[in-house]
């Protein structure tokens, strides 16, 4: 398991996954609070009890009614306290979690975890759904990225297929085979790139894995449809120079349309973006 960090007024919050959901450290959060609190001074608030039995009666069939019940009735008594582990042993709640080891603390469900941040302060609370949304959407972010890596990956691996069965000549030793991929996969670099993949390594000496490695996703995007319209090409027998043109004006062109429709898109939603 690996947590990830919130950053909310200057607080490092952890969020880690469980049941495929996210849920949000309140021992960290409670530190935002002014003065010596804990999360129980939460629980045995009437308020937070009543938000967390509609909570469960939506999201967990097994939820215990009844102890609920008796907690409910016992809260706002000066001498009533209860843990977070209590409150999960007695009711079966599964939005709160008591976890122990290397990411110890109380946790909660994100939906629990924002009507917590309430309980600090209403700008607490607006601050953490913010960064929330940003941690969601740089995942985001990064899973389209990986998506369109491995789609590139098998483009490639027809770009390839299609190369041996058009332009390699069965006598050509192996060194000369790879001069031949390696011709065509530099030409679409240099379309993409602007560079080939040996110019880029000299000028990234210290850097690990190759160009493709460190493309942005409209790059990987126009990439992965320039090996498919390369491979088509080839199999209508163009030469290098005349499909070399052709995909250079189709990188241009496509690279220039995403990135328009990208800004204009992120304007009206009013995301600030800087294009790599």
């Amino acid at each position: 398991m690996t947590a990830e960090i919130l950053n909310v007024k200057g607080i490092e919050i952890r969020v880690i996954k469980s049941m495929e959901d996210d849920f949000i450290s309140l021992t960290d959060m409670v530190r935002a609070r002014d003065g010596d609190f804990f999360v129980s001074d939460w629980l045995r608030n009437r308020n937070t009890l009543e938000f967390l039995g509609i909570w469960e009666s939506i999201n967990n069939p097994d939820f215990n009614y009844g102890e609920f019940a008796i907690i409910r009735n016992q809260s706002g008594l000066n001498r009533y306290k209860i843990s977070a582990k209590e409150w999960i042993t007695k009711t079966g709640a599964i939005g709160i979690k008591a976890q122990a080891g290397k990411y110890g603390g109380t946790y909660a469900h994100k939906d629990i975890a924002f009507e917590f941040g309430m309980w600090i302060s209403p700008e607490f609370k607006i601050y953490l759904i913010k960064e929330f949304q940003r941690l969601k959407a740089s995942e985001q972010q990064a899973l389209q990225w990986t998506a369109k890596r491995e789609l590139a990956k098998v483009n490639y691996r027809l770009h390839t297929d299609t190369i041996k069965k058009n332009l390699i000549i069965p006598e050509l030793s192996q060194h000369q085979i790879s001069l031949v991929y390696a011709s065509e996969a530099d030409m679409l670099n240099v379309c993409i790139f602007g560079m080939t993949a040996g110019e880029w390594r000299l000028k990234n000496p210290d850097i690990k894995g190759n160009m493709r490695d460190y493309a942005n996703i409209e790059q990987l995007v126009v990439l992965a449809n320039l090996e498919s319209y390369n491979s088509i090409m080839i199999d209508q027998g163009k030469s290098q120079s005349e499909r070399m043109i052709l995909l250079n004006n189709v990188a241009r062109k496509q690279l220039e349309s995403i990135i328009s429709v990208k800004i204009d898109s992120e304007k009206i939603l009013g995301i600030s973006h800087k294009v790599d």
